[in-house]
């Protein structure tokens, strides 16, 4: 993908008054933050630098510390680019940290964990963009929120190395076992976790449904915006963009790794040393070269979407979702580009499916269904296309398949008000439940400002309670909220229809004509 929901600040603002909480980890004495409800620790290490040597090898064990180490910051981002193509201030290779944020302990309690793992298209973006007071205090959880290598450090592949296109997913399998060996030092259940994320972390989420190496490290998986069987069309997610998976074959993935080698000048038995030695900038300039996890590895033994397929995944419960206008995010750097008019989205039908599929997806999307709402007719029908046949239609596939084996609960956020908080939509075009739009109602982000209305307000607290209920019984079902069935009902979230109803995703978003496309 082509669109970070990044910010540039990172780490929860919070204050120190005075000497806080100290928690002693596996490892050794840590001191966080008190803040209202809340304890924050922030920048704990998992794993020790995967520089140097460690670059592009499995994490490996921090050492042990005996001094209390201050966890009132946290730790740098992962390294990526910045807007001009540097690299991003507050970003390193030292990157693999992550925070805890739990009601105020109670040794007695040992409540639910939920571990986050960021979206970002797989190269950008930090754990610590999202301050998750406001979820652990008001759903009574404690939540993980995780830094794993992005881009040309998290996906690179060679055929001279080990674990090629994986080094993020054995990133996320050891916070997995941190959280396993810490949880109760911080109030959790180390038995109950829940492995949640948005967008590439939650297409990470069901890598590690898949993946053999994490069995048992969680209980419960949310998916949102991140379904396995996610795919887009050549030109859909950008102009001039490739057709796009999230997931490549190991043997695609290194020889991509081997042609970029040759071209740093580092090839034959040295390669993977020369590699080593050269410059996190230089190496960063590859990063939309590797942003894609691969499959035959030990980590992905086989295609994701296959896996899902023939039942190869861990029986845990799924909450999944979407936002109802995903792709209006995506949509708007055409828009951005050059207005879509009536020629230009047959055009750009024609470029992404051929003429004989855009004649029939222009018949089932035609501008004038979209006229009446703010906006260019033509570009709300492309976008529309592109959250019906690469992000909704995909999920809903998945939870079929899903379903099959074990519980489920579909969800379509759509809330079509949350200000932009992106700050990218053009002047005139509305976003609507936008990609990523449901954020600022689980967590407070860094580097921004949401304000949302009353309504908004209350249909946020109803979602950590079903996102928090699920993590504590892998059910979203509470009292005082409205029932939530299993899948094959979807429930839609939308403060203007009173937070919860039901709705069908098959019909309001085509997806058996997608499913019927030759």
């Amino acid at each position: 993908m082509t669109i970070s929901l990044s910010v540039p600040a990172v780490g929860a603002s919070v204050t120190t008054g005075g000497a806080g909480p100290v928690v002693r980890t596996d490892l050794g004495p840590v001191r966080g933050v008190a803040t209202g409800r809340t304890e924050l620790y922030q920048g704990i290490p998992y794993a020790q630098p995967p520089t140097g040597f460690r670059r592009w090898r499995p994490p490996v064990r921090p050492r042990p510390w005996t001094a209390v180490r201050d966890a009132s910051e946290p730790g740098p981002a992962c390294a990526q680019l910045d807007e001009t193509g540097g690299v991003a201030a507050h970003s390193s290779e030292d990157c693999l940290y992550l925070n805890v944020t739990g009601p105020r302990r109670n040794r007695s309690e040992r409540r639910p964990v939920v571990v986050y793992l960021h979206g970002g298209a797989f190269s950008s973006g930090s754990g610590s963009d999202f301050d998750a007071r406001r979820l652990a205090a008001t759903g009574d959880v404690v939540v993980v929120t995780v830094n794993s290598r992005l881009g040309v450090f998290g996906f690179f592949g060679h055929p001279r190395m080990d674990g090629s296109g994986t080094y993020a997913l054995a990133d996320q399998r050891a916070a997995l076992r941190w959280v396993r060996a810490n949880a109760q030092a911080f109030g959790g259940d180390p038995g109950n976790v829940t492995l949640m994320g948005e967008s590439s972390g939650g297409a990470s989420v069901c890598a590690q449904m898949v993946s053999p190496p994490a069995a048992g490290l969680f209980q419960r998986a949310i998916i949102q915006s991140g379904s396995c069987l996610q795919s887009w069309p050549k030109n859909v997610m950008g102009p001039g963009l490739d057709a796009i998976s999230y997931w490549a074959p190991r043997t695609a993935v290194q020889a991509r790794g081997a042609a970029a080698a040759a071209g740093l000048g580092c090839t034959g038995p040295d390669a993977p040393a020369c590699l080593r030695r050269t410059d996190t900038g230089k190496l960063l300039a590859l990063n939309g070269q590797f942003v894609t996890p691969a499959f035959g590895t030990r980590a992905l033994p086989t295609d994701p979407v296959k896996a899902l397929r023939t039942g190869a995944f861990h029986r845990v419960p799924v909450m999944q979702g979407n936002t109802r206008d995903e792709h209006r995010l995506f949509g708007s750097l055409f828009e951005a580009e050059k207005p879509i008019d009536d020629a230009r989205y047959r055009a750009l039908l024609a470029t992404s499916f051929g003429e004989r599929m855009a004649r029939r997806v222009y018949a089932r999307y035609p501008p004038q269904a979209y006229s009446g709402q703010s906006g260019s007719p033509a570009a709300l029908a492309w976008a529309s296309v592109g959250t019906d046949v690469g992000w909704v239609c995909p999920t809903l596939a998945a939870d079929r398949l899903l379903a099959r084996h074990v519980p489920v609960f579909s969800f379509e956020f759509a809330e079509p008000n949350v200000p932009d908080f992106l700050g990218i939509f053009p002047k005139g075009y509305p976003p609507g439940a936008f990609h990523g739009s449901e954020l600022p109602l689980l967590f407070d982000i860094e580097g921004t400002s949401v304000p949302l209305d009353p309504a908004q307000r209350n249909l946020s607290e109803s979602m950590i309670m079903y996102w928090t209920a699920f993590a504590a019984q892998g059910d979203p079902n509470r009292a005082g909220l409205p029932r939530w069935p299993r899948f094959p009902a979807t429930q839609s979230l939308d403060s203007a229809r009173g937070g919860i109803s039901q709705t069908d995703l098959a019909v309001g978003h085509h997806c058996r004509f997608w499913a019927s496309r030759t």
